[in-house]
Order: structure tokens, then sequence, then C-alpha cells
């Protein structure tokens, strides 16, 4: 301290100023007074970003970056007249104005510094003073200022000249970027997931109540499948406050055996737990599984399940006013806009399976088809750290021009002649360690249909007996099957999830999702539930590991009115447990197992046993 009391009150206070305004360590945007991109497209941009949930509402317009320069000490809301190095600071930001502060107006002069910033800092008031004297006015600079500079330019002499070095350094390693780089707004994320699996415990079959299945079919055992899923996603931004998500992926699920796809390989269509039109609602399900492998439901066309390559996501994301931000998009879904609050979620990084990676709520209507099926639109609120609310509207008919109905177009045609989904969700964070989420939905269906994929009470949802008449207008040649399933269904369905960290490291969450299901034009209704409790341990046996056990009941039927009947004779159950072993910052290894009671509903069916390892490798 010897040496900077010799430098004078002067020094002394760009010392302490010094330490303010170099918080960032960014030479270049101190020198250049070039405020940065927004928190929400930087962070967006260094991580794996795939949906707008992921941004909890942060592309707001207030810039988080440093403030423009200032051009009085008395913009500075922490510094006051009686200040020690008051003058020094005032000299610094009337006369040089080599000073820049913080988004909120402070200085923050106490904060202490290393060298290296302190030499940032001196460089930049360097190069004031040289640019008034090459604009002759030189007379503005004080003699015992050049005086101070040429002292702190000894004492730092190293420093500087080692700056300088760096400063050369990376000039040349950002034109070898812009020269091989692909694009300027654009950077690649991806994700490739493995995963051996086998399950146990098939349908015995003949059970004529098991309408929802092939019924007297008997399924077996699956042998070990090597299943696997690629995405690659190109994260834009074009004016640093927005984001365009442009997502692809291949995968090689497969769909069936059903009674429409008999020649199916799905584990649960092979176990015989796959629903009857399509072979793969279930309650046997991996996490990152498709909803629909092999046939795209808007026109019941085959689609990929071989490794082909399609476009999953596509979605741009943009604010409209301060805390308000919009998102729009032809391949989207509703657990892209709505926070996960539970800790098991995430494909790739959370639980094995897929009951218990989101609720049933967010599933509903195909809102997790995982192919992107929906266009989307809606707005996100961000009230304040501890209330979000955001707001959708989806579709998976918005690329149809012509409802041909079932089978051509079972879904519908359009944006608003068909199948929809209109969803709200509150998440309420009343502590930094409580987390609530409140969601509501209202869908419409031109099939008969929940659109979770959770178990085969799925396709078929509400049953009843058509009549000799009914099956003739709406069986489309499919009999009593395709009566039951060419009906119009309401839903409305309510959601809550909620997540406890008692510690850093442990949390207490679980969901509960209930539905009201009416069919447009047949007095039938039935009600549906599902719930999940568990708890989620961080960083275990080394930091970014985790582990996650869950308990709760898959959707199944709970109340039936009118027409409609219910079949099944059991409240199906599921247990898991599974251990997220990150091996490397880029490499995650799973291995889990869930069982299932009474699955799909039936105590005559055995208990299932689904044992998991699955490798994610994050890029």
């Amino acid at each position: 301290m010897d040496n900077y009391q010799q430098l004078g009150l002067r020094s002394l206070g760009l010392i302490s100023l010094l330490a303010g305004s170099i918080s960032l360590g960014s030479f270049a945007a101190i020198a250049a007074d070039v405020p940065s991109q927004s928190d929400a497209v930087q962070s967006s941009i260094q991580m794996p970003v795939t949906s707008v949930s992921q941004l909890e509402g942060s592309t707001s317009t207030t810039d988080q970056g440093v403030m423009a320069q200032v051009t009085s000490v008395s913009q500075f809301s922490d510094v006051r007249p009686t200040d020690w190095a008051y003058q020094a600071l005032k000299s610094l930001v009337e006369r040089y104005g080599c000073i820049v502060g913080y988004p909120d107006k402070t200085y923050r002069g106490n904060r202490a510094l290393t060298g290296w910033e302190f030499a940032a800092g001196l460089n930049a008031c360097l190069d004031k003073i040289q640019e008034l004297i090459a604009a002759a006015t030189a007379d503005f600079v004080r003699k015992e200022d050049l005086e101070t500079v040429k002292k702190l330019q000894e004492l730092f002499a190293a420093e500087l000249a080692a700056l300088r070095g760096q400063v050369d350094a990376l000039e040349v390693r950002t034109a070898t970027l812009e020269k091989q780089q692909f694009s300027t707004t654009t950077r690649l994320s991806g994700e490739a997931i493995f995963s051996l699996a086998s399950a146990y415990g098939a349908y015995p079959g003949g059970n004529p109540n098991f309408l929802n299945n092939t019924g007297l079919r008997a399924g077996r055992d699956a042998q070990p499948v090597f299943n696997d899923r690629v995405r690659l996603n190109l994260l834009t931004s074009f004016t640093g406050r927005d984001l365009l998500i442009t997502g692809l992926q291949a995968y090689n699920f497969g769909g069936g055996p059903s009674a429409l796809f008999p020649n199916g390989s799905s584990l649960a269509g092979t176990l015989g737990y796959g629903d009857v039109v399509f072979g793969n609602a279930s309650n046997v399900r991996l996490s990152y599984e498709p909803q629909f492998p092999t046939v795209n439901p808007q026109n019941l066309a085959a689609v990929g399940g071989n490794n082909s390559v399609n476009l999953y996501k596509l979605l741009y994301i943009f604010p409209v006013a301060n805390k308000i931000t919009a998102f729009a998009g032809t391949n989207a879904e509703v657990s892209d806009a709505f926070p996960a609050i539970l800790p098991f979620a995430g494909e790739g990084q959370g639980s094995i399976s897929r009951f218990s990676n989101l609720p049933a709520y967010q599933r509903v209507s195909g809102g997790t088809s995982q192919t992107g099926l929906a266009s989307a639109a809606g707005l996100i609120f961000n009230f304040s750290d501890a209330i979000d609310f955001r707001a959708l509207y989806g579709t998976v008919n918005a690329s149809i021009p012509s409802n041909q109905g079932f089978p051509g177009t079972p879904l519908g045609a359009g944006l608003f002649n068909g199948s929809f989904i209109a969803a709200a969700q509150l998440t309420i964070k009343p502590s930094s360690n409580f987390d609530i989420g409140l969601n509501y939905a209202y869908s419409y269906h031109q099939i008969n249909i929940l659109g979770t994929g959770l178990g085969t009470v799925d396709i078929g949802s509400i049953l009843f007996t058509p009549t000799p008449a009914e099956i003739v207008a709406r069986g489309a040649g499919l009999g009593a099957v395709g009566t039951v399933l060419n009906q119009g269904i309401n839903l409305n369905t309510l959601g809550t999830s909620l997540a406890l960290r008692i510690t850093p490291n442990v949390t207490l969450a679980g969901s509960f999702s209930y539905i009201f299901a009416d069919l447009s034009n047949v007095n039938a209704s039935t009600n549906f539930l599902s719930w999940l409790a568990g708890i989620h341990f961080k960083d275990v046996f080394k930091t970014g590991s985790s582990a996650g056990i869950t308990f709760g009941s898959p959707l199944y039927r709970v109340a039936t009115g009118g027409r409609a009947f219910d079949p099944t004779n059991a409240v199906p159950y599921q247990l898991e447990g599974y251990v997220n072993f990150r091996a490397t910052d880029n490499i995650s290894i799973t291995p889990g197992l869930f069982v299932i009671f009474n699955a799909e509903g039936f105590n005559q069916n055995p208990t299932v046993f689904v044992p998991v390892v699955r490798t994610t490798f994050t890029f």
C-alpha cells in the first residue's frame, strides 16, 4: 500500500473505482463500452436449451450487461460527496469518461480487485488520455495527472505487457473463429441417448374385459433391446434477446404389435400391454420413447423409427414487453412452455420411465409426443422471481387444409377445425426451497383419446356399448371398435406439482393429475386420475450425479357416468429407482428399474419388471 499512497488521492480513487467497474472481467467491454446480450439468450446458447420453459421468462427487454458510460458521478447511487475518493472518481468520470458502472447504477467501490483487473481499467483510461492528446486537447490533461499515470505505468508495467499479449492472442483467435464458424448467430448443441432395456411379466391373455388391448392375445417377455435417440439443436439469436430453436432427431423405436399394426416391436406391445390401435400406449414406456414412434396420428401414415432424420422442433421465442415473452412454432410441445417442477424430469438425465418423468396433466392431448406434432403459440408473464404465468394454444392439425374425418384425418384439420388444447400454468415460489405448479387445460379431440401415452386407457378412453345405428353412422367400417374410437371428446384437466428442498441435496416432490372427460355426441363420461410422490438426491457419489425413488399410480379410471363403463378391476401402481451417474461433464450413465403392479388396471396381470441402463452424451 506504500506505493499506492505515494500516488495521491486521484490514483487511490482510480484503484477503488476500477474495483467496481471491471467486475465482468472483460477488457473489450470496458474499453469499448459495448453492452452484452441479455443473460437469457447467452445462457440459452451456452447450455443445450431445447425449449422456452428453460428460459424462465428471462428474455425480457431489460439488459443484464454493463450499464452505459456514465457522464456524471451523481449517476452512481452508492457514491456520496463525503466518500474519501469522491473527487478522484468525479475527475475520472467527468473529465476522462473512462468509467462504467453496473446496471443498477451502483459503483461498488469497496470491492477488492486483482492486478489484472486494475491493469485492464488503467489501460482503458490510458486510451482515453491518448485520444484527448491526439485531438489537440492536451491542455485538458493536467501535468499532475500525467505524472500519476506515468508512475502507474511503471508500477503495472508487467501486467500491462501481459495484458497486451493476451489481447493480441485473442484477436488472432477471434479472427480464426470468425473464418471457421458456420454462422455468426447460431450455435449447435446436441444429445445422444442409448439404452439397454428388457421387460418381464407378460400379459397372460384370455381377459375379455381388457377391451383397450387386443383382449385374448397373450404377450411374451421382451428380449434385451438396444434403443437410441439423437437430437441436434440449432440455437439462433437475431437480436440478442430472441431465440429460434430448430431441432432434428432420429431414433430406432418400434411400434405395435396391435390390431392395426400386427408386426410391431415395441416393449409394451411385445409384453401384450400396448393399446389396441397403435400398440404403444401403455404403463410400460421408457422416458425418451416417442408417443407415436412409427405412425403419424394426423393421417395414420407410417413415419420414422429406423433412425431416419426428422424435424422435431421449430420454435421462436421473443420478448414483446418488459417481463412478457411470446413464443410460436409449428413443431412444439406443451412441456416446451411450462417449466417442470418435478426434479425427476429430463428424458436423458432424469427418471427412466415415461410415468415418472412428467405428470399426466402436461402430457394430455399429445403435449409431449417427443416428435413435435403440435403447432403452438403462447405468452409468458414473468411477474417476479416468485410468480410466473404461462398460457398457450396448440393443435396438431395446423398443416392439414381439409378435414376428412376418421380415418383420413382422425384428429381434424386447420388451426381451429379439429383437435386442440388451451392450457395455462401458474408457477409459484413461496421460498427459495419450495416450488408449486398449478395447471389447467381444456382440450377437444376429434377421436376418443386422451393423448398422454401413459396407459391403454389412452386409446378408446371412454368405453360404451354402441347401438347398431351408431355403428352404421360412425363405425367407419371397423364395427364397434371404430364406433367407440370415432367419437369427439372434451377434456378438462387439472394438475399440480410440488417440490420441497429439505436440504440443498435432497428434494421431496410429487404431482397430481385429474381429467374430466365427456363424449361430445354420446351421453358417456369418465374421470381419470394419476399421482406420484418421490425423493430426489443431488450430487450422489460425485458432483453432478443424482438419484431418485418414485411411487405412484399411472393414469386410471376413477368414475363413469351415463352410458360409460369401466372394465378394470384394480388400481395400477409403479415403483421406480434410478441413479444418474455423471461420468464426465458430457457423459452420464443411468441404471434403473421400474416395477408395475396391476398393469393397465387388472389384478390378473402379473407384476412387470423393466430394467434399464441408459447412457446420455451431451455436446
